[in-house]
């Protein structure tokens, strides 16, 4: 077990963060690292527990075009700045990885530099890919080189070069000395060549206990770059995409699907592939915006801190803000913000309230970090899996139906099991417990002990208050009831059903017991029994006649929610289960 293994990712785009000029001018040192002090404390807050910032060295422009691998780009300020950053941030209790952009370089690098300077004469010429001197580029270079990704801007290494090799893995060994972090995000790691990742790999091993190795891969079979040879990790693209199409599309299947898929990458390990996970980050559209149904940043979040995997929140979007991709800029999706505008935002923002309460389930719970992965229920709206480590089942559950649905899940050992993000709490009864999952929504179900049972328990920290569920669900769909109206339906519901309750009893009288030693005591008793079962069938049918009538009123009833209510026939369920009810 390592940090990153329990890890939950911020990850910042400096740059975008404070403002900075598009264009490096390369002159006196800017101290706007500074600027992003108060947002280690955000970190913290919001539950995460380590923090992705990069690009962050000295670079011409978006900062993926290196000019000085070992000094801070001036316009964020010096050396000293972000090695005091990194220290408050370890002080807090924040883990650092940066970005490694070791594929490329900015023309502005003082071994491209030399290239032009002394042409065929430069001891850096091969330094690079297939430098050309009969060539010729749009900077009239009088020569030609490999570049990444069609940018002539960005001049593709040499890795099979050892001298490349070595000053890279100097670089890293320079930045754990200087700044003290603790891992890297490899860029482009799907283009880089294997040997030179291996190489990376040893010095991390070299550098620091447990320094992290994450390496950006759209496609593939991760296994390549994930094993004890290369990288710790990738960035989860597959994922990514599944999160959001399959809530669009209503298809439930697309995740299950990518999920299976990717766990069963891990082969023998019981956790998976530990990938990266993450909803959108500086290259993607924003999740609120990629959503057409805006109230599903509920269920892609829950699942996003759930499933197999290192979960993550880009900068910004535990606010529930906006990000469009350009045609020609990605400056939407790397915006300046001001903390001081989302003052009280764990309080006042009800996005950001789930973010922190998903925070805190996950710190809390390690089902969640180290726990096998089993699919119990899917349907194209309906979802739900368990994650099981030392005999501890956690249940999750989630619905992109604009209804609530009923699902029965098994219960395993536990007796009941209480919903942390909403406190309820529901009895199990023969192995298994039926759980409204509301519309477009979810739940994370932990087993009931005696330890987060009680008053003190430690349960008591992640419950977030289904009013926060329901301010969501109406923000993200634009919806104008207040909260004061939701819990007098609510409670309307309620009453009713304890009417109804009440009713049921009152058309079964109790029974006159005949006298001590009458002969007809056998008789009466086996009266009263029968009694007694026509009884509780009469409750049981009068608790699911009221859940179908309340559930024809939030939406069409499908046969399996049919099914599913009458196979429930626990009264203490049914009755958790019309109290689920809003």
């Amino acid at each position: 077990m390592s940090w990153y293994d329990e890890a939950v990712f911020y990850h910042i785009y400096p740059l975008g963060l404070t403002g900075a000029p598009k264009q490096n001018p390369y002159g006196e040192p800017e101290h706007r690292l500074n600027t992003l002090l108060p947002w280690i404390s955000h970190v913290k807050e919001i539950g995460c527990t380590a923090l992705y910032i990069g690009p962050l060295f000295e670079s011409v422009g978006h900062g993926y075009e290196t000019t000085d691998y070992k000094k801070l780009d001036s316009r964020l300020g010096t050396n000293e700045d972000l090695a005091d950053f990194v220290a408050e941030c370890h002080r807090q209790g924040i883990r650092v990885i940066l970005d490694g952009v070791f594929n490329h370089t900015g023309r502005d690098f003082f071994a491209f530099q030399d290239i032009k300077k002394n042409r065929e004469g430069s001891r850096y010429k091969d330094w690079y890919c297939n430098v050309n001197f009969w060539g010729n580029n749009e900077y009239n270079d009088g020569f030609t080189y490999e570049n990444w990704g069609g940018y002539n801007l960005l001049v593709k290494l040499n890795q099979h070069n050892p001298a490349v090799r070595d000053y890279i893995c100097d670089v890293v060994r320079f930045w754990v000395s200087e700044f003290d972090i603790d891992g890297i995000r490899l860029d482009a790691a799907d283009v880089l060549d294997f040997d030179y990742m291996r190489a990376l790999r040893q010095v991390a091993e070299q550098v620091k206990p447990e320094f992290w190795l994450m390496g950006e891969v759209i496609h593939g079979d991760y296994t390549r770059w994930v094993n004890e040879g290369t990288l710790h990790s990738v960035t989860n693209y597959n994922l990514h995409k599944a999160l959001y199409s399959g809530h669009n599309d209503h298809n439930y299947f697309e995740i299950a699907h990518t999920v299976k898929r990717l766990y069963g990458m891990g082969g023998n390990r019981p956790d998976g592939l530990k990938l990266y996970n993450f909803v959108d980050n500086h290259d993607v559209e924003r999740i609120y915006t990629k959503l057409n149904n805006k109230a599903h940043f509920i269920p892609v979040h829950i699942l996003l801190y759930t499933l197999p995997g290192v979960p993550s929140v880009y900068y910004g979007s535990e606010f529930g803000i906006e990000g469009r991709k350009e045609r020609f800029s990605d400056d939407s999706l790397r915006p300046a913000l001001s903390l001081s505008d989302y003052k009280d935002a764990v309080e006042k923002n009800s996005f950001t309230r789930l973010i922190a309460a998903l925070g805190k389930i996950r710190q809390s719970t390690k089902a969640l970090s180290y726990g096998t992965y089993n699919e119990l229920l899917l349907t194209n709206r309906q979802y739900a899996f368990s994650r099981e480590y030392q005999g501890e089942s956690v249940l999750v559950s989630v619905n992109n139906d604009d209804s609530d649905f009923v699902m029965t899940l098994p219960a395993g050992n536990a007796a009941g099991y209480i919903g942390v993000l909403s406190g309820q709490k529901v009895s199990a009864e023969g192995g298994r417990i039926a759980v409204n999952v509301r519309a477009n929504a979810g739940e994370i179900w932990i087993p009931i002990t005696e330890a987060n049972a009680s008053p003190e328990g430690g349960l008591k920290t992640v419950v977030l208050e289904v009013g926060a569920l329901d301010q969501s669900r109406e923000r993200a769909a634009g919806k104008g009831e207040t909260a004061a109206q939701k819990e007098e339906n609510a409670l309307g519901l309620v009453k009713e059903e304890a009417k109804k309750e009440e009713a049921v009893k009152q058309r079964v009288p109790e029974p006159k017991k005949p006298a001590a030693g009458s002969g007809a005591a056998d008789v009466q008793e086996e009266g009263d029994s029968a009694t007694r079962k026509a009884f509780e069938e009469g409750r049981i049918a009068g608790l699911q006649e009221a859940i179908l009538a309340i559930m024809e009123k939030n939406g069409p009833v499908t046969d399996q929610m049919r099914r599913d209510v009458v196979e429930n026939v626990y009264h203490d369920s049914l009755i958790n289960w019309i109290k689920s009810f809003r």
